[in-house]
């Protein structure tokens, strides 16, 4: 390592633009405009964090509160719980609400009115689906409810289910395309996206408890399916790009796909399948106890009970629409509500970039100099895509988050959030790069972790890119002085494989043995040779030229 004379500022490459980062018009408009909820969630010009909301779904087969907080582009389940009620069991045989369904349902909204109480700034919002829209006592059911709970519930119609699990999924996937598809209990519902846009929305009655009861067994339920997968595809027309499967029935087959593949990341958002898979776990179920499977794979009874259903559904649905390939996602109608009633330019910020900033500005040591460790590792990257300086960017503003966890394990906590936090806008082996990243971002090697059957998931050239970015912050975050400071420079010649480190004369008291160490680590990470300049020095010789 050789500390050269004073040099002119190098100029560093450029990379993708962050976007705007202009101010949110508070809504306007009267109440009504604004749904189930009455109210504009995001009215904060700035609108970085979101209000606690509350939200109910009465769904065919569950009914579910998740209270939603954090970034208001990529909001966390500040609560969730789910209770199994089967309000639509039996309605196609007697048009009505399961009995024991709207016990147990009406109990369950009585203890998520109390828990909100407690929780919310606001009331509940409570929607409901296809059950209490088709059932004849529907209407009965939520007067019932309004009087016990002083809950109003809005039933909405199949189309806007549609619309609102497409619009749950962009909030996840900004700028996604594709056919997305959530099932119920008693319907399923498929809309079109494409350029962030909700196109054709169609529901159907192909939910696993209405098949129940179609007659003629397994053959009579088939072809039902066939004949309304007919009709679907003639309201819709070709769907070969990208299907998303909301719901869970959807996540409860991922769950047994992922065990039959012994796939090691076991979140759901996000994970693939193609269509052979489908076929394989179908084929699997099939020839499978499904007790096992259900222990296994953690499912509750009364989803398990469903999932053969769901599976001779989804089979159909890949056979006639033939998607390109297949992605989970955890977000639908709940999400969909918020996305709803965001302002355009806050749909358009990233939901990773949002997530991380809030992280960094609750946690961090210093809040905002993730910004700066990014302006100096970025020129490593140079060339790079979009898909990839979003997550560089990620890191850097994450890199100091988990600061608080034991030492011996910070860097083990760091990759477990990065893998495992509930973040849109990530694939599986983004996840790992991410994990990764962060994990170098305090530990030199990555070998001796429990989390070593993870790493596969990501090839190994891109193991070692997200270990020179870790490195690079773990070099940089020595010269973490505070916020909005000039640190210094990088340029990196990959040609030459030369690294010019340029620092102010401010740093120099900084650049000490420790801050070199983790220089020459990312140094031999690069297999490179190093120039420092650090302004007023005159050359003095640390160490001789270093190659990795």
């Amino acid at each position: 390592m050789t500390i050269l004379p004073d040099a002119p500022h190098l100029a560093s490459e450029t990379t993708p633009s962050d976007g705007t980062e202009s101010d949110l018009e508070p809504p306007t408009g009267s109440s009504e405009d604004w749904g189930p909820f009455g109210r504009p969630l995001f009215d904060d010009p700035d609108a970085r964090a979101l209000k606690r909301v509350g939200v109910v779904d009465v769904g065919s087969n569950s009914v579910r509160l998740v209270v939603f907080d954090g970034a208001a582009r990529s909001p966390a389940y500040f609560y969730n719980e789910k209770i199994m009620c089967g309000l639509g069991a039996g309605l196609s045989e007697t048009g009505k609400l399961n009995p024991k369904g709207r016990v147990r349902a009406l109990e369950a909204l009585k203890r998520f009115q109390i828990l909100a109480q407690g929780l919310l700034p606001y009331s509940l919002i409570v929607v409901a689906t296809a059950a209490v829209r088709d059932a004849s006592d529907g209407p009965e059911f939520c007067a019932e409810v309004e009087a016990a709970t002083g809950l109003r519930i809005r039933v909405i119609t199949g189309e806007e289910e549609a619309r609102l699990s497409a619009q749950g999924v962009l909030l996840g996937w900004p700028g996604a395309y594709g056919l997305i598809c959530d099932i119920g209990g008693s319907s399923m519902e498929l809309a079109e996206i494409h350029d962030g846009e909700v196109g054709k929305c169609v529901t159907s009655n192909l939910g696993p408890l209405k098949l129940k009861d179609i007659k003629g067994g397994r053959r009579g339920r088939k072809k039902h399916i066939d004949e309304v997968m007919v009709a679907l595809r003639d309201q819709l027309g070709d769907q070969r790009d990208r299907l998303f499967l909301v719901g869970g029935s959807w996540r409860a087959i991922a769950r047994v796909d992922m065990l039959r593949r012994n796939y090691p990341l076991t979140v759901q958002h996000e994970y693939r399948m193609t269509a052979k898979d489908v076929r394989e776990t179908a084929k699997y179920l099939e020839k499978n106890d499904l007790d096992k499977i259900r222990s296994e794979c953690g499912i509750s009874s009364a989803r398990m009970a469903l999932v053969p259903y769901a599976a001779d559904v989804l089979s159909r649905l890949i056979k006639t629409f033939r998607p390109k390939d297949i992605a989970i996602s955890s977000y639908g109608i709940r999400e969909g509500l918020l996305y709803e009633q965001m302002p355009e330019r806050l749909r358009e910020r990233d939901p990773l970039i949002e997530a991380a900033r809030f992280a960094e500005a609750k946690d961090a040591r210093v809040p905002g100099f993730g910004k700066t460790l990014y302006t100096f590792v970025k020129p490593l990257f140079s060339g790079e895509p979009y898909a990839k300086m979003r997550l560089v960017k990620a890191a850097c503003v994450l890199h100091d988050v988990s600061w608080r966890a034991h030492p011996d394990y910070r860097a083990e906590v760091c990759f477990d959030n990065a893998t495992r936090a509930n973040l849109g806008g990530l694939k599986h082996a983004e996840r790992i790069f991410l994990g990764l990243a962060l994990l170098h971002r305090y530990r030199n090697k990555r070998q001796g972790t429990h989390f070593e059957h993870l790493y596969d998931l990501l090839a190994p050239a891109q193991q070692v890119e997200a270990e020179i970015l870790g490195k690079a912050m773990r070099f940089g975050a020595m010269l973490m002085v505070g916020e909005d400071q000039d640190i210094g420079r990088l340029r990196w010649q990959p040609r030459k494989r030369i690294l010019h480190v340029e620092l102010p004369a401010a740093s120099a008291a900084l650049f000490g043995e420790v801050a070199q160490s983790r220089l020459m680590s990312l140094v031999n990470a690069l297999e490179a040779e190093v120039r420092v300049t650090i302004a007023g020095k005159r050359g003095a010789l640390l160490e001789k030229d270093a190659r990795g």
